[in-house]
């Protein structure tokens, strides 16, 4: 089952800056992983909180909520190193 994947603010912001390839293999990747199984693919949660996830997706950090009522999930930050 695929989650919709979203990105607020910064995470959209800091998505849009990669460079054309790694943007796709970002996208990709998030869609393989974490976009359909959003607690597993090595996520951790965070605050003790079991819907407000970190994990490393191609290279990037990404921190996410997820809304498993609505299958969505949506990016809060995203650090692309």
């Amino acid at each position: 089952m695929a989650y919709r994947l979203a990105y607020a603010g910064q995470a959209e912001s800091a998505r849009r800056q990669m460079a054309a390839a790694r943007r796709r293999r970002f996208d990709a990747e998030m869609g393989r992983t974490i976009g359909r199984e959003p607690y597993a693919h090595g996520s951790t949660p965070i605050k003790g909180e079991r819907d407000y996830r970190e994990a490393t997706v191609a290279g990037a950090i990404v921190v996410y909520y997820v809304s498993a009522g609505v299958l969505t999930l949506t990016a809060v930050q995203l650090i692309a190193a």
